[in-house]
């Protein structure tokens, strides 16, 4: 059955993403607060869906990349904590204290200017023990203190936090207890000089699982929020967390024909067909977030059955091979989701494609709907 009256759509399960914030808050307990990271289109599930629909599910607040995200997240009527993670250019400093949205301090050059600004919003220090992209290292906070204070807009500072490099690597946890002892030095030297009751927070989705060391005052939940997990030995060795994915993509047949055998399919002529086959037109392609990887490799669900792909991924098309499927124009296909008894899961659709299911899920097109179900 159509869902919308699209060619193609993504469904947002708003069980599955209640269930898995429920996960997460059970995990944590009561005294740790959750950020939702609903960066890059709520990874690619819609940032005009989601946050709507856990606001009021027991989330503290949202973490996005860009002041421009955190503003449509106010214009959308959140009203929770917003914190935005990635660099926020200084003259858009007056706009996120307008809007009420927290931003990351990095990098000197950044603290300059929010220090000669005359209008400032909140912020979060960013402090790099490890991870070396953004923040200052550990040994740059002493002076980060005399000039705060001496601007006065210490106020201002709300909160510090780092980032985990390998804490999903279960294999070698010394790197990131070697990230988090740095960290706490950080934080203690900091509430040493008077910066009480600030937010202290180190852990993604990875670190919240791994171990309640890291929780510290709150948590950054991203990808298992979306009902996957960080790394394929975190879901192999933590299996006891049942998180439920939320996203599904579908398309519609668009047409449907007979090849002859020793036939042709699409572009280049890479793939001849070796009987007499029935296939259907897809309309979706490489611009829709469909890889031209999957050219040849990839499969489909119709009518809970499995369909390769035929040749190449077109940039607006592809076609599948519905030999035997009882196929039709209109009929519903899943690209990535569950259909009847199979399942076509981001995780097997990313390897397919020899990519990563992060990547994979936030590249689907921003322009598709996002329709919950």
């Amino acid at each position: 059955m159509r869902t919308v009256e699209a060619r193609t759509w993504v469904e947002i399960k708003k069980s599955a993403a209640k269930h898995n914030l429920k996960i997460f808050k059970g995990l944590v307990g009561e005294g740790v607060k959750i950020w939702a990271v609903v960066k890059s289109n709520a990874y690619g599930h819609g940032l005009f869906v989601l946050p709507k629909l856990i606001n009021d599910a027991g989330v503290y607040g949202f973490c996005v990349d860009t002041l421009v995200e955190g503003v449509k997240l106010r214009e959308l009527g959140i009203n929770k904590p917003i914190l935005v993670l990635g660099f926020t250019l200084p003259q858009l400093l007056p706009l996120a204290k307008r809007h009420n949205i927290t931003i990351s301090i990095s990098s000197q050059e950044m603290f300059k200017k929010f220090l000669t600004a005359d209008t400032v919003p909140e912020f979060h220090l960013k402090i790099d023990t490890g991870m070396h992209r953004q923040g200052f290292y550990p040994a740059a906070v002493p002076s980060i203190i005399k000039e705060l204070k001496a601007s006065h807009k210490n106020k201002y500072m709300t909160g510090v936090f780092t980032h985990f490099a390998s804490a999903k690597d279960l294999n070698y946890p010394a790197y990131t207890d070697m990230q988090l002892k740095s960290f706490l030095e950080v934080c203690e030297t900091l509430n040493r000089v008077g910066f009480k009751n600030l937010m202290r927070h180190a852990s993604a989705t990875a670190g919240a699982i791994v171990s309640q060391k890291y929780h510290l005052d709150a948590v950054r939940i991203g990808i298992g929020f979306y009902g996957l997990p960080p790394s394929k030995e975190l879901e192999i060795q933590r299996n006891e967390i049942k998180l439920k994915p939320v996203l599904a993509w579908r398309t519609i047949v668009s047409e449907t024909k007979w090849l002859k055998r020793g036939g042709f399919v699409g572009y280049d002529l890479v793939e001849r067909v070796t009987r007499p086959t029935q296939m259907a037109v897809l309309p979706i392609g490489y611009w829709h977030g469909y890889p031209r990887a999957l050219s040849g490799v990839g499969h489909v669900l119709i009518r809970g059955k499995r369909a390769k792909v035929l040749g190449r991924v077109s940039m607006d098309m592809i076609v599948v091979d519905v030999t035997g499927l009882n196929c039709h124009f209109g009929d519903r296909v899943t690209l990535i989701g569950q259909d009847g008894k199979d399942e076509i899961t981001a995780q097997e659709f990313a390897a397919t494609a020899g990519a990563s299911y992060y990547e994979i899920l936030t590249r689907i097109n921003p322009l598709i709907e996002r329709v919950t179900v």
